[in-house]
């Protein structure tokens, strides 16, 4: 919060699913995950850092501009129209515990058994978005900062910081880490965690 009205007006595709450790194999040769032997688990123990040489081999292969998502981007194609906790209606629990809507649309750790998992195993929201509660922390372009109170068009976050921002919680994240509006504020750019992954946008 708080809440501030925000519009997009470049066009953008986002990633179905979180980046896969196969893909990052085939892209950069080796797997740094933790949870490996998974090809169709989200890679993860990946830095910001780490992520911003793999978006410079996906760039030279002339199929478009890729990036991480703005957090303005990333919050936008997760709630695929939905204005409530998650994109398939509100949120019962804050902690570890069963909640309905949460359990169909994604891992955390009353369902996760303490690990990452394939993605695309659960519902996605309308616009055919997986993962985007739970399996691991999501890297967004932004450095953290305050949210503006007033109404802005194409956010990109403060110019410099300390920290960058994530989204969309992780295997052992509780409940209320999953909203859609959640956002990790202490992400440090060198960070490398098992919970803590990223899927990409691109530019027409």
């Amino acid at each position: 919060g708080p809440q501030h009205q925000v519009t997009l007006t470049q066009p953008f595709y986002m990633q179905t699913t979180e980046v896969t450790q196969a893909q990052w194999e085939a892209v950069m040769g080796s797997n740094p995950s933790y949870f490996k032997n998974c090809p169709t688990c989200p890679v993860e123990q990946v830095s910001w850092n780490d992520v911003q040489g793999f978006i410079t081999e996906m760039n030279k292969r002339g199929e478009g501009t890729y990036s991480l998502p703005t957090e303005a981007q990333w919050e936008y194609a997760a709630r695929a129209g939905s204005t409530t906790a998650f994109y398939n209606g509100g949120i019962t629990v804050t902690d570890c515990s069963y909640d309905p809507n949460l359990d169909k649309i994604g891992w955390y750790c009353y369902n996760s058994s303490d690990k990452t998992h394939p993605v695309a195993q659960k519902t996605p929201n309308a616009w055919g978005l997986y993962d985007m509660s739970g399996n691991v922390w999501e890297w967004c372009q932004d450095w953290y900062g305050s949210y503006p109170s007033g109404a802005v068009t194409d956010p990109t976050g403060p110019s410099t910081g300390s920290y960058r921002v994530g989204h969309g919680a992780g295997w052992r994240s509780d409940a209320s880490s999953c909203r859609s509006a959640k956002r990790h504020e202490s992400l440090s750019p060198g960070l490398r965690s098992s919970n803590l992954g990223f899927r990409l946008a691109r530019r027409p």
